[in-house]
């Protein structure tokens, strides 16, 4: 029984031991940001510190071994399983300590992580008189349930639970762990009663604060934004929160980061759609890579002879928040409500069909009406933007728009990048047009040019816009076209005669569209001495230049 007890031990703390790992990790990229950095930060502290409890174990009697082994594992379970309600109300109310909180928490955890192999090596030592097997044994069955744990956190865990109470999930499955072996050694434990009563409390605890997560969860966030929070939502992927002010104003953050407000998003989203449909020759068939919140739709919507948007949005979280969210159904004028939605995930599962909600015509309250008008259908892919240009050969658009999230992360980096440029405008029509949102030039100039000079190694001609977005600052965009169609002095004339728009915009004119292509003298120049390296997958330039631009001006 004590044997039997020693390998489910270390198989459950082998699954658990990894997927805390990968929790800590997230909720610090949710938190900080800059993900690849926060997840290598996060796993090579707790490894650092793993092996600090290895070295720990060598002063601990054998008499003790097993009643630390329990003490250890109780606590891993109180810590790890709390631990991002610790960090997120941390850093809601205490943001001067979080970073103590934060780097003490993960040391901790790592630390009591890497007794658990030391330990259950000694007391296994008592079943296996040789060295060989018994860290066979023992390591056999702790990397397999670090296998078992990332795939259960992966594709179980984290897809159907918020990560507070993922880890909490996971605190009272290490608290299983630990009462199997409690009792399956209580012969030979020291104040086993105290021990018992510890492990019991415990469990309560995390089992109220699972019930309590989302509350908490919510009134910890709240106290980050200035305004009352009315959906949030966290997918895989990032969470999502909407707020609304006491004037009205609508704002869309995601992991903590401003991504709309209705106040100004129209400057950014006329700017995103418009130029491109008054350049292309016929825009009837529409791609929409990010936009997920079907701002953008609604402006494409706005054309009658538009007759399919494809919308391709990673995050199903962000699409539904669009098509049921009341207030941001309002504000993108029901663009998504008359979709006929595709869900595709990654991995890639069946996909399904499911017909949405008709829409009454009073609610498409930015749309032209009339008998020459027909609302184009509009279709919703959840799949990575790249895999889908890889995949969607035999597709062909007028227009492809680019709503992407800024290049913050290595992973991020290849949407900007040469091999996809070059596999996108395969999907163009003869005339199609790429607008893609491009950051600030004034905050991050070289990225800014860095993605010019990508399209254009791509074999586009492509032209900056910029204008002031006030949520935002001097915002910028990028247009491109196929360059065996239009030079980009051909690209630059049909610029010039663009001087109304044929449909209704807020900010958008002849006047200020042209305004958008005045940069500041020298500002577009490139030094020989200086030059701006194009992204590719070997070589994700533009995640450096914005790095380094936004650490510059912090």
């Amino acid at each position: 029984m004590q044997k039997l007890s020693l390998t489910l031990a270390i198989f459950i703390m082998g699954g658990c031991g990894i997927a805390y790992e990968y929790t800590l990790s997230k909720v610090s990229s949710d938190l900080l940001g800059n993900s690849v950095q926060q997840w290598a930060l996060v796993i090579a502290i707790m490894l650092f510190f793993m092996g600090v409890g290895a070295e720990v174990q060598q002063r601990l009697s054998d008499r003790h071994l097993i009643s630390t082994l329990v003490l250890s594992q109780i606590l891993l379970a109180f810590l790890g399983g709390l631990g991002p309600l610790f960090l997120i109300t941390t850093f809601a109310w205490y943001p001067l300590h979080f970073s103590l909180v934060h780097y003490g928490l993960i040391s901790v955890c790592g630390l009591l992580i890497g007794l658990e192999i030391p330990l259950i090596t000694r007391l296994n030592e008592a079943f296996s008189s040789s060295v060989s097997r018994n860290l066979g044994m023992v390591l056999r069955m702790d990397y397999a349930g670090a296998l078992l744990g990332g795939l259960f956190w992966t594709f179980l865990l984290i897809p159907r639970l918020t990560i507070s109470q993922t880890a909490l999930t996971l605190g009272l499955i290490t608290l299983l762990g630990t009462a199997i072996c409690l009792f399956a050694w209580r012969r030979q434990t020291r104040r086993f009663l105290l021990l018992l009563s510890l492990l019991l409390v415990t469990t309560f605890l995390c089992l109220w604060a699972l019930l309590r997560a989302d509350a908490w969860t919510l009134h910890a966030e709240q106290s980050l934004y200035r305004d009352q929070i009315i959906h949030s939502a966290t997918s895989p992927y990032q969470r999502t929160v909407l707020t609304r002010s006491k004037n009205g104003t609508l704002r869309c953050y995601i992991n903590g980061h401003l991504q709309f407000s209705s106040d100004d998003e129209h400057i950014y989203h006329e700017l995103l759609v418009h130029p491109a449909m008054a350049l292309a020759e016929t825009p009837r068939d529409i791609l929409i890579l990010g936009g997920g919140d079907g701002l953008a739709a609604r402006e494409v919507l706005k054309y009658p002879g538009v007759r399919s948007i494809t919308l391709v949005d990673l995050d199903p979280v962000v699409t539904e928040m669009a098509r049921t969210d009341p207030a941001l159904v309002s504000l993108n004028a029901g663009s998504l409500l008359s979709a006929k939605l595709r869900q595709r995930h990654l991995p890639q599962e069946p996909t399904g069909e499911v017909q949405a909600p008709p829409v009454p015509q009073n609610s498409l309250r930015y749309l032209p009406s009339g008998k020459d008008h027909t609302v184009g259908e509009v279709q919703l892919l959840h799949l990575d933007a790249s895999r889908f240009i890889a995949e969607a050969a035999d597709q062909r658009y007028d227009v492809a728009i680019l709503d992407f999230p800024d290049p913050s992360s290595p992973g991020l980096a290849k949407l900007y990048g040469l091999s996809f440029y070059g596999q996108l405008q395969q999907l163009l029509r003869p005339g199609g047009i790429i607008l893609q949102q491009a950051t600030s030039p004034w905050h991050a100039r070289e990225s800014f040019l860095c993605i010019g000079e990508t399209m254009r190694a791509a074999g586009l001609s492509a032209v900056p816009l910029h204008a002031n977005v006030p949520s935002f600052g001097d915002w910028g965009w990028w247009l491109a076209a196929q360059k065996e169609k239009r030079s980009e002095a051909r690209f630059q004339s049909d610029l010039d005669l663009i001087t109304a728009f044929p449909v209704p915009t807020r900010y958008l004119s002849g006047e200020t569209f042209q305004a958008a292509r005045v940069f500041a003298p020298g500002f577009l120049e490139i030094s020989p001495d200086s030059p701006i390296s194009i992204t590719t997958l070997n070589d994700p330039a533009i995640f450096r230049y914005y790095a380094r631009a936004w650490q510059d001006s912090q």
